[in-house]
């Protein structure tokens, strides 16, 4: 069984910075990609930002340049660091990935359980 956990979710002035982590754990193969999602109250979800086990990055345009996703992939852990952060960012954030449980099988997409960040002063 797969589980992603994140931590580091909260509460936050605008221009403050917070530091996501999720860890995976379980048994498996291969993580692909790790990345983050969100979702804000009344909208859909969206991409914030991915990491290639090979430390391809890929951004959304609203974020790039204030966010940064990093990994670690002995710890089969991702990071997104927030800085600058704005009342739009306010939603709840969600760890993806997508992995590979066995060498000849394709990679399958993963959730974690979500972490509240509030940007308000």
């Amino acid at each position: 069984q797969v589980q992603l956990v994140e931590s580091g979710g909260g509460l936050v002035q605008p221009g403050g910075s917070l530091r996501l982590s999720c860890a995976a754990s379980g048994s498996f193969f291969r993580i692909n990609t790790m990345g983050w999602y969100r979702q804000a109250p009344g909208k859909q979800r969206e991409l914030v930002a991915t990491i290639t086990s090979g430390g391809r990055t890929n951004y959304a345009d609203s974020v790039k340049g204030r966010f940064t996703v990093s990994g670690e992939n002995a710890k089969n852990t991702v990071y997104l660091q927030m800085n600058s952060l704005k009342p739009e960012d306010t939603a709840v954030y969600s760890c993806y990935a997508e992995i590979k449980l066995y060498p000849l099988q394709p990679p399958l997409p993963y959730w974690g359980q979500g972490t509240q960040v509030t940007v308000s002063s």
